[in-house]
């Protein structure tokens, strides 16, 4: 089984800035976040026995909400590279409105693969595919990663067989845990968080 979640907002996120590899601070509200998915996070493993890893991305947004999972759960956070959110080149601190034209439009269209710089789509895929292959195998896996919004809808996309892009439109909610497990995903989410 492998606990999903991506890092609660941040500050570039409330201005809808491209992030990519670049940082900025979880806002008050993805801390609030961060705290109600760490609860649900340590409800979930203490349904299952075993021997659980926290893996996050080391970029601070991730870290940060990661924390809020360790002292959750009991855990150690372990960081990975591979979980780092793409490089979006020179796109990285832009509008996403200047990108893909209006508020709410789908992550498909800002072609976020194609900006000056970027990392490819298929390199994403590698590094994510070569991050499942240390994991161990079904059933005795049981891992917590903390990642981020196109990285996490792509590592659900290889996790279920599908083509990358299939979850490019698909959301990436802050305040929600995408269980994977026996092929298969399934959302749990908090209480609205205001």
């Amino acid at each position: 089984m492998i606990l999903l979640l991506r890092h609660g907002e941040t500050e570039w996120n409330v201005a809808r800035r491209l992030q990519g590899r670049s940082d900025s601070p979880l806002t008050e509200r993805g801390r609030r976040q961060a705290r109600a998915v760490a609860s649900l996070v340590a409800d979930l493993v203490a349904r299952e026995a075993g021997a659980w890893r926290l893996v996050s991305s080391p970029l601070g947004r991730a870290r940060a909400t990661a924390a809020f999972v360790a002292a959750a759960t009991g855990l150690t956070i372990e960081t990975d590279d591979r979980l780092m959110e793409v490089d979006c080149g020179a796109w990285e601190g832009r509008d996403w409105t200047e990108l893909v034209g209006r508020p709410g439009e789908p992550l498909r269209r800002a072609r976020i693969f194609d900006a000056p710089g970027a990392e490819s789509h298929a390199q994403v895929r590698a590094r994510l595919e070569d991050f499942l292959a240390t994991l161990p195998p079904e059933p005795d896996r049981r891992a917590i990663l903390i990642s981020h919004g196109v990285t996490g809808r792509v590592l659900r996309a290889i996790y279920m067989g599908l083509p990358s892009d299939a979850m490019l439109d698909h959301d990436a909610a802050h305040e929600a845990v995408h269980r994977l497990q026996n092929g298969q995903v399934v959302r749990f989410d908090c209480e609205p968080i205001d």
